[in-house]
């Protein structure tokens, strides 16, 4: 659509119909008395600029259904599709429309900057957002709630996990099932998620007497979801294997990496966890399925109760401090890590 049509607004309408915007309105929001003619007119200049009118007016003039956005870095991974199961769960009972924005993992700032301008909704859900006093700003200009998935900012509610104390849980257990040389897969783009991660591994390993090595600690070349992907799994896999044959255990720092990382075994002619001990991150769905054990945390539940307290706060009936949720993960120990055909809580 050429711009000049896209950016047609309703005083363009308004021209080309030759009426008021006041009628124009009238028209789209089906509010009023308007004579048949000028309705059919209203509609054809509609139809020919392409006008959308702008939702949140639409809502405020009609007190009709409000609308939330969800920002994430991609809905086309299995982590996000749960945190976004969780959203439409809740949902289904309220009168709310739902916008999907996909920040670019590369510039999410610059992304999620140019979808607020458009002021198309009344409230956000923001997950896997890294957080300066830039973005907060900008999150703040919404001038309706917000909440953050997965990362913090003090006057802004969140929902976060201890991604610390979940990978040293996973290296605690490969340590308790008696392992010594546990390697690492992780993403080389520097987040702070990974950081944590990469930080709970190595307390885990120096808790328990272990002199962490740098050899075991391998990331993939593919760039797809910012390494958290089967293929960048895969090559750090092969490269682990390569530069450290005798690793026995693996700690992924994602559940897709964990399933790239079990095909390249399987490709090397080793079995899970005969030679090699695997535990994921996540615990997305498919996990129970394969017997992969993971850190779960648990991501349709955290996304009702944050679409929850959003509707609250859009009725004004949410609580009167800054919600700040911080989210210890649990342990899923399954075959892939204990032979054992069943799941285990830990």
């Amino acid at each position: 659509m050429p711009s000049s049509q896209s950016a047609s607004t309703i005083h363009d309408v308004a021209d080309r119909a030759g009426v008021s915007p006041a009628t124009v309105s009238r028209v789209v929001n089906e509010t009023g008395q308007t004579a048949d003619t000028t309705r059919e007119r209203v509609i054809e200049a509609v139809e020919e600029l392409h006008y959308r009118p702008n939702r949140t007016a639409k809502s405020l003039s009609q007190g009709a259904t409000q609308t939330i956005a969800v920002a994430v870095p991609t809905f086309t991974t299995p982590f996000h599709n749960e945190l976004l199961k969780g959203v439409r769960s809740r949902l289904k009972t309220v009168d709310t429309d739902l916008l999907l924005c996909d920040l670019e993992w590369a510039a999410p700032e610059a992304s999620l900057t140019k979808f607020l301008e458009r002021g198309a909704m009344d409230g956000l859900l923001a997950a896997g957002l890294p957080m300066t006093e830039a973005v907060a700003r900008e999150v703040k200009k919404l001038g309706g709630p917000a909440i953050l998935i997965g990362s913090h900012w003090d006057d802004i509610d969140s929902f976060h996990w201890d991604d610390t104390k979940g990978a040293c849980m996973a290296t605690e257990h490969l340590v308790d099932r008696g392992h010594t040389q546990i390697g690492m897969i992780t993403t080389h783009h520097e987040t702070a998620i990974r950081d944590a991660r990469v930080q709970g591994y190595r307390n885990a390993l120096t808790a328990a007497g272990i002199q962490p090595d740098e050899d075991w600690i391998a990331v993939g070349n593919t760039d797809k979801h910012a390494g958290f992907s089967e293929e960048s799994g895969f090559e750090a896999m092969e490269a682990l294997l390569d530069q450290s044959p005798d690793i026995r255990a693996v700690f992924a720092s994602s559940d897709v990496q964990a399933i790239g990382a079990w095909q390249a075994l399987r490709e090397r002619g080793l079995s899970v966890p005969e030679d090699v001990a695997l535990v994921g991150y996540d615990d997305i769905k498919i996990s129970q399925f394969i017997g992969l054990s993971s850190v779960a945390q648990n991501m349709h539940d955290i996304g009702e109760q944050a679409t929850d307290l959003l509707l609250r706060r859009l009725h004004g009936a949410g609580p009167s401090e800054v919600v700040s949720k911080l989210i210890t993960p649990s342990l899923r120990e399954r075959a892939s890590s204990t032979g054992r055909r069943q799941n285990g809580h830990h």
